[in-house]
């Protein structure tokens, strides 16, 4: 039997840092990078009789992230206690939410690799507060804790097991994190580690309901590595049963090096976490006027915005969908094209080489290094004629490692398109001394020759020839 006869089956625990200014249950800040244990007091420390207080600010995000997901609010909801111990778990215990979540029922709309929509549901949303940090040392042969990271809010964002491809959870991931970019309550800067996920996978045979024994793959926090995960731990489970063996149900760590999943310990259930009340905190109501005044300050979501692209600039269904995937990308596309003016072409520099050098460079948006203003320029310098858009592409290379204004970096480099008549009116001549069977091609009716000699005139000038004027000076050559 092959793969082909077995379905994926997959749930997904996202847990993303929210952006508050202090920690959930103190006062303590949340910035990343300080000097390790900078960033801790007796309450994160968990010293005893050091009280928690929880965080206002906190409880506004997850309503926040469960209205824009289509979730039905608590009004009655408490946190609890989660038992279980690790050495960067100060107090052996994590202050989490069991039986009452804030946020219940919800959804994602997403295509399914068909491009049909597909709603993937959202079982939970609840608030809790993350581990510290350990930092393996292996000359000296031990683990150092880095406190800082302990008492970070969290929201974790549990689905349904609604996920069949790797592909619809690479969609879901992403929309996923474009909402909670839109809503402002996270960063979700997976380098850093504040959007991450869980993975759950089982399999089953194709046409069977019930569902397999699942795995569950903790904090990954590369969309790429995940397709990876998904892949590979998918075909192990479905090797062991063709083989007559039976799945553990397990949790699993990636190692992104060999691309292979290693098991960390069995997988606990509810029950061995001896949930109970948090008896230090009382519990959380809100009322209908706190949550309706949330949902009326909600901003645009990426779907409201798609469509306003779609009308406002008639850009391509492709291209705003693309665009408003990022709410960095799509803020920039808006501000520079209310400089220059030129919306699609401000979209297609974003969308073709910009996005292809983040891809090379494994970046996300919000690590582009220039700004909307210097990106506006570069397109006001090829609408002028000053450069060809060859030109552009290696303005906007220079403009990765070395932002600046674009004016002087054409200036600099001696980038500034050639539009002298007489200089061009050369270029053209020595092309077609030197291919002559180019020129006898185009007289013979293949119009192609004329895209090769304009090709060859650019080369020559290295991008700097002005291309409507090379087609033109080249077409009143070759009709003589």
């Amino acid at each position: 039997m092959s793969n082909t006869d077995y379905e994926k089956v997959m749930g997904l625990e996202v847990h993303a840092e929210l952006s508050t200014k202090t920690k959930i249950f103190c006062s303590c800040p949340t910035e990343f990078g300080a000097e390790p244990n900078t960033h801790v007091c007796p309450v994160c420390m968990a010293m005893p009789g050091a009280l928690p207080v929880l965080n206002e600010k906190v409880v506004e995000y997850a309503v926040k992230a469960g209205l824009a997901t289509n979730c039905e609010i608590s009004r009655n909801s408490k946190n609890d206690r989660k038992n279980y111990f690790y050495p960067d778990t100060p107090r052996a215990y994590q202050i989490s939410q069991f039986d009452k979540p804030l946020c219940e029922h919800g959804y994602i709309e997403i295509e399914d690799d068909d491009g049909n929509p597909k709603r993937i549901g959202i079982t939970r949303i609840h608030i809790e507060d993350d581990a510290g940090k350990l930092n393996h040392n292996e000359l000296g042969g031990g683990s150092l804790v880095d406190l800082n990271r302990a008492g970070v809010p969290l929201i974790e964002i549990v689905s349904e097991p609604d996920l069949r491809t790797a592909g619809e959870v690479d969609r879901y991931l992403k929309k996923l994190k474009s909402i909670l970019e839109y809503i402002e309550v996270s960063d979700c800067k997976m380098q850093e580690g504040s959007f991450r996920a869980d993975v759950n996978i089982s399999v089953r045979k194709k046409g069977e309901t019930k569902f397999g024994t699942r795995t569950e793959t903790k904090n990954m926090s590369s969309f790429r590595a995940i397709t990876r995960e998904i892949e590979y731990e998918s075909n192990r489970q479905i090797e062991v049963l063709e083989n007559g063996g039976k799945i553990e149900q397990e949790t699993l760590r990636w190692d992104d090096v060999s691309g292979k999943t290693f098991s960390m310990r069995d997988k606990e259930d509810a029950q061995d976490y001896r949930y109970f009340p948090e008896p230090d905190l009382v519990a959380i109501r809100l009322s209908e006027e706190y949550i309706e005044n949330i949902r009326k300050n909600l901003p645009e979501m990426p779907e409201s915005r798609r469509e306003r692209y779609l009308k406002e600039f008639n850009l391509s269904e492709k291209d705003a969908r693309l665009l408003t995937s990022s709410k960095y990308l799509s803020n920039m596309f808006e501000a520079a094209e209310k400089i220059c003016g030129n919306a699609k072409a401000v979209a297609n520099w974003l969308l073709s080489d910009v996005s292809r050098i983040l891809n090379e460079k494994e970046l996300e948006p919000d690590s582009i290094p220039f700004t909307a203003e210097q990106l506006a320029k570069l397109v006001e310098l090829i609408d002028k004629g000053t450069i060809s858009s060859a030109i552009g592409k290696k303005v906007i290379e220079e403009l990765f490692e070395n932002p600046k204004d674009p004016e002087e970096i054409i200036k600099e480099k001696g980038w500034i398109q050639i539009s002298d008549a007489g200089a061009i009116k050369q270029v053209v001549e020595k092309i077609l001394e030197a291919n002559p069977q180019s020129v006898a091609d185009y007289k013979a009716g293949k119009d192609r020759a004329l895209g090769f000699l304009v090709g060859q005139a650019m080369k020559e000038t290295k991008g700097k020839a002005n291309p409507q004027m090379l087609n033109k000076m080249f077409l009143e050559e070759l009709k003589k």
